[in-house]
């Protein structure tokens, strides 16, 4: 199949949004400990702020869907991105709380309407190439945020005022975003959708829905909790509390950049069983971890182990759909903000009234409910590959993750 430069041009394009956005996304959550005491946020007050970014993302990506009935998805995340880095920029720079609650709830909003418009243009160009190339974007995600994780690190090590952490990243990046917003391919006007996933498509689709948000609820302990609780639970320093995401990032990026021969050679569902262990293992670990890098290792499991199971469960979810993925992996994509907006208030919350090392535990249970539901992987391989690609008149489209990480 020939790809025209059209399409060469607007995939280059989006990788560049999807490492932006990782690279964004990995500079706020591991710098958490010092936004907590710059602004003087306590731990009882922490879970709010932070249950507050997947909120108002998921009031804007269904805004979104609306949104691009009248303008194209391009022309919103061509404005949307830029607008979460500037949010990141002004959550260092304030110094008052209200100050930082403005500028959560700006990058929040804005991080909503980027996730899904972003991801609408990855489905629409995967479509438009014939074959998958998802996962490439999640990859460039992953890369964004060990970038942006490795700075976080350079802020903390040499006492960088968080304004000057966040400043250069976001000088870089804006105007590299807006040049490339010009080379988005949106999909043909022509291109004729159904509506709706027929009946009983909703049952169909509600285990990978369960599996996608208690995914989340992981990730997001993760993201919003790994910092904190190697500085305060495991004793490390600030400069070395910001190393776990980088290591989760690096490992992500790994799995994801093996997991299709994974996939090919064993399928789906063994390779979802797989990860869901790997990844139950890595919580067991950190919560029974005796020091700082005993922590990192459970990390490091968890970055093996996740990461198979978000982009299988779209995967899935276009398989079950072909004919319609679009709907369906939208919808799918809700339970990213209810796994975030679950994750990061429940596990503050046990750790406040019991212990952190404790509040590890409830995630490791939850992961483990994808056992449960393996098959709704589907029976055998998951085809990906160029047989399953070239394949005359077949329509189904397997597709990785869908964004954010936020």
């Amino acid at each position: 199949m020939t790809v025209d430069v059209r399409l060469r041009r607007g995939r280059s394009a989006l990788g560049l949004s999807f490492f932006a956005q990782g690279v964004a996304f990995a500079l706020l959550v591991t710098r958490i400990p010092a936004i907590q005491d710059r602004y003087g946020i306590s731990d009882g007050l922490l879970p709010a702020f932070l249950a507050a970014v997947p909120v108002l993302a998921g009031v804007a990506s269904v805004a979104t869907e609306h949104l691009v009935k009248r303008v194209a998805p391009s022309t919103v995340l061509r404005w949307s991105q830029p607008l979460v880095l500037l949010a990141l920029l002004g959550v260092g720079a304030g110094s008052r709380m209200w100050h930082v609650a403005v500028a959560l709830g700006v990058f929040g909003l804005a991080v909503g309407a980027l996730d899904a418009s972003m991801n609408m243009l990855g489905v629409s160009l995967q479509r438009q190439y014939g074959r998958s190339i998802m996962l490439g974007f999640h990859a460039a995600y992953s890369l964004g945020g060990i970038v942006g994780a490795s700075a976080a690190w350079a802020g903390a090590h040499w006492h960088l005022d968080l304004f000057l952490s966040y400043l250069p990243a976001v000088a870089v990046l804006v105007p590299l975003v807006l040049v490339g917003s010009r080379s988005y391919a949106d999909a043909p006007s022509e291109e004729v959708r159904e509506k709706g996933l027929g009946a009983g498509g909703g049952k169909l689709l509600l285990p990978l829905c369960l599996v996608m948000a208690c995914a989340y609820i992981g990730d997001s302990t993760v993201a919003n909790w790994s910092a904190k609780y190697l500085q305060d639970v495991l004793g490390s320093s600030e400069q070395l509390a910001t190393v776990p995401y980088n290591v989760y990032m690096v490992t992500t990026l790994i799995g994801r950049a093996v997991g299709d021969l994974g996939v090919r050679r064993f399928g789906a569902p063994a390779v979802v069983r797989g990860g869901t262990v790997v990844a139950a293992g890595g919580f067991a670990v950190v919560a029974a971890a005796p020091g700082a890098w005993a922590g990192m290792l459970g990390f490091t499991m968890l970055g093996l182990g996740l990461c198979v199971i978000v982009p299988q469960t779209f995967a899935a979810a276009g398989r079950l759909f072909p004919g319609n993925s679009d709907t369906a992996i939208a919808r799918l994509n809700i339970f990213n903000y209810v796994g975030f907006l679950i994750g990061s208030p429940l596990v503050g919350g046990i750790g406040d009234a019991w212990s952190y090392r404790g509040a590890m535990l409830v995630p490791m249970v939850l992961v483990l409910v994808t056992l449960f539901h393996a098959r709704s992987f589907g029976p055998g391989p998951a085809r990906y590959g160029v047989g399953h690609e070239r394949r005359a008149g077949d329509r189904a489209v397997d597709v990785g993750r869908g964004g954010n990480e936020v």
